[in-house]
Parts: structure tokens; C-alpha cells; sequence
């Protein structure tokens, strides 16, 4: 009995100095940064607001359109937003007449709507707003206080004030993973109209200097 209590008490000896050992371990990004690279990015995150609406053979009734475009007003619909539709029907009179709502916000109803939880009731449809957020987690962060930097590593706090800016003043989050694709178009008045503007613009020594006349003691 003594041996089995003390091996027991061995081993939780053990075990707490390996979980004391493991918390102060940690990788090498998180713990030491010695490039020139940020370790605070920004993060997008995706929310899914759903609206269940009756549907017809000719789309939606006046009162569903009504309840419909009061829910994009609510949600205050934006640049940003992926508008998309689930219909078990595949009636395409429903997806025209929530892309003409959708329309007055400046968006589109867009390919397949993400899963979402709960079932659809018979002749319904599920209107379904992506919205995206950019944040950049743990910013500002101020752990590396001391003045010492044996490591030469780049400061905790580095990449916070840029990455956090451009997460809060981008207006569409989803550029931030993606980007715009270009339709690989050239429009030459567009990409020349810049060019042209310096060219014809008059010196501004053109006018001559000005007499400047001033009086005093």
C-alpha cells in the first residue's frame, strides 16, 4: 500500500510538471518573431441571416415583397453582402423578384445559398444575407514590455495599427482572401485618362510670378 501511494504520487508530480513545462512551450511563431513579417493578420469572418418567405407560381405577393425589402432595410443591405436563394422549387419568377429587391441595394442574388439550419415549410423559399467581417484578433498587444530583446525579435504589437486599419476601412471584407478578379478587359480612355489630365494640365508657372506689394517699417 505505502509503494502504490507513493508511485501514485510520483506520477502526479509528473504529470503536473509536464503541464507546467507544456504551457510555457509554445511555438516558435507565436513565442519569438525575428523576421520582418506580421504575425497579426486580419481575420474574415462569415455570418448567415435567413428569411423564410412564401412563394407563389408567380413568385412572391405583394405583402412577402413588402416583408422582404423591410428586411433588407433592417439589415441595412450593403456593398459586401453576397445575397443568395433557397428554393426547393427552382421557381425562377422567386429569384427575379428578389433580385429586383435586392436590385435598390446595388447587389445581385448570387449562385448557391450556404446550408443553414432549419427546414423549409411547403412553398417556401429562404432568402439568405452573407455578411463578412474583418478583425484582427489579440491587437494591440502590448506583452512585450521590456526593453531587453535578446531574441532580436520583431515587437508583439508590430503589424497591429496597418492590419487593423485595413480590416476596419476595407469595404468588402472578402477582398481580403480573394481579391477582385478582372475580366482581363483593357479600356483604354479609362487607363488613359490620368495620362492625359497631367499632359494637358497648364504649368502652374505659366501665369508669371505675382506682384506681391506689402508695406511696413
Amino acid at each position: 500500500m505505502k509503494n502504490t501511494h507513493n508511485n501514485k504520487l510520483l506520477g502526479s508530480i509528473a504529470l503536473a510538471l509536464g503541464v507546467t513545462l507544456a504551457g510555457c512551450s509554445s511555438g516558435p511563431l507565436s513565442e519569438t518573431n525575428t523576421s520582418l513579417y506580421s504575425v497579426n493578420q486580419p481575420v474574415v469572418e462569415r455570418t448567415n441571416f435567413t428569411l423564410d418567405v412564401d412563394t407563389t407560381r408567380s413568385g412572391l405577393p405583394i405583402t412577402e415583397q413588402q416583408r422582404l425589402n423591410g428586411w433588407f432595410e433592417t439589415m441595412d443591405l450593403r456593398y459586401g453582402d453576397r445575397v443568395t436563394i433557397e428554393d426547393p422549387s427552382s421557381n425562377p419568377a422567386v429569384t427575379d423578384a428578389v433580385n429586383q429587391l435586392a436590385g435598390r441595394y446595388g447587389l445581385i442574388v448570387e449562385g448557391v445559398a450556404p446550408t443553414t439550419a432549419g427546414m423549409l415549410g411547403a412553398s417556401q423559399a429562404r432568402v439568405v444575407i452573407t455578411r463578412s467581417t474583418a478583425s484582427v484578433p489579440n491587437c494591440p498587444n502590448w506583452d512585450g514590455r521590456s526593453d531587453s530583446n535578446f531574441k532580436n525579435e520583431t515587437s508583439k504589437n508590430y503589424g497591429c495599427a496597418i492590419n487593423g486599419n485595413l480590416a476596419a476601412m476595407v469595404a468588402n471584407p472578402e477582398d481580403l482572401l480573394e481579391g477582385q478578379s478582372g475580366t482581363g478587359e483593357t479600356v483604354i480612355s479609362t487607363g488613359t485618362k490620368a495620362i492625359a489630365t497631367f499632359r494637358d494640365a497648364e504649368p502652374t508657372g505659366a501665369a508669371g510670378l505675382q506682384d506681391a506689394q506689402g508695406g511696413g517699417n
